[in-house]
């Protein structure tokens, strides 16, 4: 997804990188506030005192756990559909109609290929929140998160410098993904002492 937006590739479409971007971030951050806030509303179905009780905390706990053991396992564990953004709207679309599309799909984090458990437990913490502001938070927080590494190709005027962001993003994958795994563990430890401590 990163190398299909970016300067070069904008420039080569007659588009503009900077509203491709922008419509790209923007609809990752309109996804993830509409995964946010239907889970928030999902979750606000059940009474506080089943939400907030200690066995939800303790089966949330242990399905983020789950979640990391899958992690622990590579991606390839990980219970997913195979679907990717359409890379056909990049030559039958308008860069903000492909921008904002992408984004949608991508900040929303459950339509596409999921590598990570952690985007189930951000969808899992979110119902678990029962109140639409604080899933809305949470959603927006994913969204604008998932989209900003697309900011990185802000300055790619070449092949050459394209590669290095490449490289770059590739030095960080093993680190975000411990990353990702220790938030798991700790959101587990967290809800696992609030269920002791209640």
């Amino acid at each position: 997804m990163l190398s299909s937006i970016s300067p070069l590739g904008e420039r080569a479409r007659n588009s503009r990188w900077w509203l491709t971007a922008t419509a790209y971030l923007l609809g990752s951050l309109a996804g993830g506030l509409a995964m946010g806030g239907l889970a928030a509303l999902l979750g606000s179905s059940l009474p506080d005192s089943v939400r907030t009780s200690r066995w939800t905390l303790v089966v949330v706990a242990g399905l983020l756990l789950v979640g990391l053991a899958f992690d622990l396992r590579g991606p390839q564990s990980l219970p997913s559909w195979r679907r990717q953004v359409d890379v056909d709207w990049l030559t039958r679309y308008r860069g903000w109609v492909y921008g904002g599309g992408f984004g949608v799909q991508l900040g929303f984090g459950l339509v596409t290929i999921i590598t990570s458990a952690t985007t189930y437990a951000v969808v899992l913490l979110a119902a678990l929140t029962g109140h639409l502001a604080a899933g809305l938070a949470v959603g927006a927080t994913f969204g604008v998160v998932r989209a900003l590494p697309s900011l990185l190709l802000a300055r790619v005027d070449d092949r050459d410098s394209l590669h290095r962001v490449f490289i770059r993003v590739e030095q960080w994958t093993n680190p975000a993904a411990v990353i990702a795994k220790v938030a798991l563990g700790g959101a587990a430890a967290i809800l696992l002492a609030a269920a002791i401590g209640s």
